[in-house]
């Protein structure tokens, strides 16, 4: 298959943060999705600079940064210097949507926007073109290993064939209880990434089972 497995590290175990990297290199996983709470944004606080700088230090594959957080822009160099090969930003915390983007794409990594659950994909029309990645969100955002919301399969849908009409090489992701049940239907209804941390990291062989999303078996 052609989609890529991006484990979360928020449900790695945190006191044995290095032996999950490792364990994720070692796997046939593509990324690494590293989820940014502010406690503001989302009603929840995951980590920070340090803990990304640390990660970067072991990890041998790109960083997925997803910002759940207010003011964006403010921070964006700053996880560039820390190793992002991918920032994402939600569009509900981006008061200048496209000035973001453009911000992100100028320090030469991926740029991509964030949708959560009530926003509809259509607020992406003029600005689809831009972005090298959309991120659903198939949960609230904010806490890991909620159940999976049955509508995203619509958005996931109705997005592609937006990317489709326009010619656009967006790469759709989407994040929030993804497991080895419904992976093949997401990637069946257009989905090039899929996010899954309580899946892979409270799996007794993670190694095995990133392999099955990889290979959808």
């Amino acid at each position: 298959m052609n989609h890529l497995v991006a484990p979360s590290l928020l449900a790695a175990d945190f006191a044995n943060l290095q032996r999950d990297i490792e364990m994720v290199n070692r796997s046939q996983a593509d990324w690494f999705h590293l989820d940014i709470m502010d406690g503001v944004f989302v009603p929840n606080i995951s980590f920070g600079m340090p803990v990304i700088k640390a990660i970067s230090r072991h990890a041998t594959k790109p960083l997925d940064v997803h910002l759940m957080i207010v003011d964006p822009d403010r921070y964006l160099e700053t996880f560039h210097a820390l190793g992002a090969a991918v920032i994402t930003a939600h569009y509900e915390a981006c008061t200048h949507l496209h000035r973001t983007i453009q911000k992100i794409r100028s320090l030469g990594i991926k740029a991509g926007v964030v949708l959560n659950p009530h926003t509809p994909v259509t607020v992406l029309e003029d600005i689809l073109t831009e972005v090298d990645m959309v991120l659903i969100m198939s949960v609230n955002p904010g806490f890991g290993a909620q159940s999976f919301i049955e509508n995203s399969y619509t958005k996931i849908r109705r997005l592609k064939q937006m990317i489709l009409a326009k010619h656009a090489k967006v790469l759709i992701e989407v994040d929030g209880g993804v497991d080895l049940s419904n992976a093949a239907k997401l990637v069946e209804a257009g989905v090039d990434v899929l996010v899954a941390g309580n899946t892979v990291f409270s799996s007794k062989d993670p190694i095995h089972t990133i392999s099955r999303l990889k290979q959808l078996l």
